[in-house]
């Protein structure tokens, strides 16, 4: 899973106006954007293996500590308790720490039984990513409708909040068709960069948002 996972950030705007896109865009994606991290420090460890599974040539063998169920709980609670802390508004708090969990929902539907329920448990997945057509046109149908939800909340205040909106939207497309089709990376090593290279989403959405309006709830 990936844009349903940006589909989640978009859609949870509607629950939380007072939330900025940056933090609700991060929430959901937040197990990916601590996964290259523990691979770069080599607390955990991914396979590049073409063919593993028709939509991807990796092999997640062993990522407990970012995507097991009780870590996902972990991290989710962490995330929603911090944001309260600093902002008091608890109805954020909670769609923050959804969105975290919801990360490993979406992935449990997505990825073959790699999952861990915790650190040494047994894996789970349902493995849609064994039927590539029927996971595209899911993915593709949680994002159009993420969109189609921020889009009736907001408003774009200048042409950065149209603009950098749509220029997202097309990235992050763009980005769903390369990696279901392209070259899987050569090592690990520049897999964790590239992956790294994704924080850079959650700040361009704050970005935009910051140049839109709520206009319903």
């Amino acid at each position: 899973m990936f844009i349903g996972h940006n589909a989640v950030g978009f859609a949870s705007k509607k629950f939380a106006p007072r939330t900025s896109l940056l933090l609700l865009m991060g929430a959901p994606m937040l197990l990916d954007l601590l996964w290259p991290i523990f691979l770069l420090l080599g607390i955990e460890h991914v396979r590049i293996q073409r063919g593993a599974t028709p939509l991807t040539p990796l092999d997640f063998n062993d990522y407990p500590w970012s995507h097991s169920l009780l870590m996902a709980a972990v991290w989710s609670i962490v995330a929603g308790l911090l944001y309260f802390a600093v902002t008091r508004y608890g109805r954020g708090a909670l769609v923050i720490g959804a969105g975290v969990i919801s990360h490993w929902v979406l992935d449990f539907l997505t990825h073959r039984p790699d999952l861990p329920l915790w650190p040494g448990g047994p894996k789970v997945g349902l493995g849609l990513w064994n039927m590539p057509r029927v996971e595209i046109v899911t993915e593709a149908l949680l994002f159009a409708i993420g969109i189609a939800v921020y889009r009736n909340v907001t408003k774009p205040r200048d042409a950065i909040g149209g603009i950098a909106f749509w220029l997202f939207v097309i990235l992050l497309a763009g980005i769903f068709v390369a990696n279901t089709a392209g070259t899987p990376p050569p090592d690990v090593r520049t897999l964790a960069w590239m992956a790294l290279s994704m924080w850079i989403l959650p700040l361009w959405a704050g970005w935009f948002d910051r140049h839109r309006d709520v206009v319903a709830t």
